[in-house]
């Protein structure tokens, strides 16, 4: 209890509360020191998109870790804005094989809803910190490019419309953007070389790719679950950390919601990113929890130990990264 007559008592309880302020600075200092510098690829969605106070939450994260030296890239999808704006125009939400049947009419309302409306909305939501954000898509500057992707159906190949394959990443623009400090917001539409059409692609899948063309240290995917469960539904218990080679045998057995996220992950790292984490984006501030603590609060996906007698990089079965990261 303070005492309104000692202004000494006073200012030792202050500092008494704001002790463990400074000792979360100093348990992030070694996090902060690996990531400076380095670039982050982070997929926006999930309940964070459409909750107002996660959005909130989700822009402070991403402007912390620009403030704090890395060097962070949005990439993002809209799933219940495009079905909702669809809805609006008299246009049925259909999905085959996990992905939206996109025809060319609901292809003129992706592209409306991801760089009109979910792009704006973030790119705002980030710039009340400072003239940091600038929106793009992956048409600008050849930024994502694609072909008509058609996935097979019990064994048939199906067409679903404007539905794009990446066939290559230009990080120009993006990499002018990081060096001038800025942060890019990049909606996950691509342009085809042959016949310029406009393509939605699955936002899990352009960030992984982006990542592995930036180099990214890290990608992270926000989700609306804890993380990758061990054996859902039976259990509830969250894989804290696994390599490429576990992750890949789990696939085929994943639900459908988290196999373009899994997959993206593997294929981030099998390309040269050195981890890529499954996150809850229903928990406030969750980027941070994730990135500067040395529990974090979702699933990690590393490479594969190096092969060869003698070596000790990779992952060991102390939980130790090549890097030296432990969960």
């Amino acid at each position: 209890m303070t005492d309104p007559k000692n202004p000494e008592r006073q200012q030792g309880a202050r500092r008494h509360t704001a002790l463990p302020k400074a000792q979360t600075l100093v348990e992030a200092l070694p996090w902060l020191t690996r990531h400076n510098g380095k670039v982050v690829v982070i997929k926006f969605g999930g309940n964070a998109m459409v909750d107002e106070e996660l959005k909130a939450a989700f822009a402070q994260d991403v402007v912390f870790l620009r403030q704090a030296g890395l060097k962070p890239v949005v990439v993002h999808g809209g799933g219940p804005q495009i079905s909702a704006q669809l809805d609006r125009h008299g246009l049925v939400s259909e999905f085959k094989a996990g992905l939206r049947v996109t025809t060319p009419e609901a292809m003129d309302v992706v592209r409306m809803v991801l760089a009109g409306q979910v792009q704006r909305e973030l790119v705002g939501l980030l710039n009340q910190h400072g003239p940091l954000a600038v929106g793009m898509t992956g048409e600008d500057a050849h930024t994502i490019t694609a072909v008509k992707h058609f996935p097979r159906i019990e064994g048939e190949s199906v067409d679903i419309g404007r539905v794009g394959e990446i066939t290559a990443i230009d990080t120009g623009a993006i990499e002018a953007l990081l060096a001038d400090g800025r942060i890019p917001v990049v909606s996950s539409i691509a342009r085809a070389a042959d016949d310029h059409h406009v393509y939605n692609v699955n936002a899990d899948t352009a960030a992984a790719a982006l990542a592995a063309a930036l180099g990214a240290e890290t990608l992270m995917v926000l989700t609306d679950v804890e993380g990758l469960y061990e054996d859902w539904p039976n259990s509830d218990d969250v894989i804290s950390k696994l390599t490429a080679t576990e992750l890949e045998k789990l696939l085929p057995d994943l639900s459908s919601g988290m196999v373009p996220k899994m997959q993206g992950c593997l294929f981030a790292v099998r390309n040269g990113v050195h981890t890529a984490r499954v996150i809850d984006g229903r928990v406030q501030h969750s980027i941070l929890l994730e990135i500067f603590t040395d529990e974090g609060i979702g699933t990690m996906v590393v490479p594969d130990a190096p092969a060869g007698p003698g070596s000790t990089a990779g992952t060991d079965v102390s939980g130790t990264t090549q890097e030296g990261e432990t969960r």
